[in-house]
C-alpha cells in the first residue's frame, strides 16, 4: 500500500468520508459525534440524527479534521480542530477536561480526538502520518495547544477504544503528559510554535 495523500475534510469529500464510515457509521454508529452531543441527548439520538450532525458540522467548515484517501477511497479520519468545537470532551470530570492554563473557549487551544481506519488500514502506522499532519494543520489555523487524552495500553492494536489513538504515538510526535486523572488515559499536550 502507497502512502496515502491526507487532506482536510471539506464538503466535497464527505462521499468518501462517508464510504469510509459505512452504513453503521464507524464506531457503534457514533458518526464522530459523542463528544459534540451531551451523553443523554446521545444516547438517544438515532444513528441517522448523528449522521447528518456530523454532514452539517462538515458543510458549514471549518473542516473539523483530516481525511486519509489512498487514491479515491477514504482510508483514515482524524478529529482536530478547537476545543470549543468539542463541548463534551471540555466536561469536568473527563480525562480530557481543560487545565487552567488551557481554557476550552480559547481559540487557540485545540484537541486531537478520534481516530477511525479502514480495517486493511489499522496497525500499519496511519496513525502517525494522521497526528503528523493534524499538527502541522492545527499550527497552520493559529493553534498554540494542542492536545489529546490517548490511551496507554490496549489489549491489541486493533482495538476499538484506540479510536482515541496511543499514547506512544503521540509520545513519540512530541507531545508530553500534563495530567492523569484516570490510570492509562492521561492528557497529553503539544506547545505549538505559530
Amino acid at each position: 500500500m502507497d502512502s496515502p495523500r491526507i487532506l482536510p475534510l471539506t464538503p466535497d469529500l464527505i462521499p468518501e468520508f462517508v464510504g469510509l464510515f459505512g452504513p453503521q457509521g464507524a464506531c457503534a454508529g457514533c458518526w464522530c459525534t459523542i463528544f459534540r452531543v451531551p451523553a443523554k441527548a446521545w444516547s438517544k439520538m438515532p444513528g441517522d440524527e448523528r449522521r447528518a450532525l456530523t454532514l452539517d458540522r462538515i458543510r458549514r467548515g471549518p473542516p473539523p479534521g483530516l481525511l486519509a484517501l489512498d487514491g479515491d477511497q477514504a482510508v483514515g479520519w482524524m478529529q482536530v480542530g478547537p476545543r470549543s468545537d468539542v463541548p463534551e470532551w471540555n466536561n469536568p470530570g473527563r480525562v480530557s477536561s481543560p487545565l487552567p492554563d488551557a481554557p476550552a473557549d480559547d481559540p487557540a487551544v485545540w484537541a486531537i480526538t478520534c481516530f477511525f481506519f479502514r480495517r486493511p488500514w489499522r496497525g500499519r502506522g496511519l496513525t502517525h502520518a494522521l497526528l503528523a499532519e493534524g499538527i502541522a494543520f492545527a499550527r497552520a489555523n493559529g493553534a498554540r495547544l494542542l492536545e489529546a487524552a490517548p490511551m496507554v495500553k490496549a489489549k491489541q492494536s486493533k482495538s476499538i477504544p484506540l479510536f482515541v489513538g496511543p499514547a506512544a504515538t503521540f509520545r513519540k510526535a512530541g507531545f508530553l503528559e500534563v495530567a492523569c486523572r484516570k490510570e492509562g488515559r492521561p492528557l497529553m499536550r503539544l506547545t505549538l510554535d505559530t
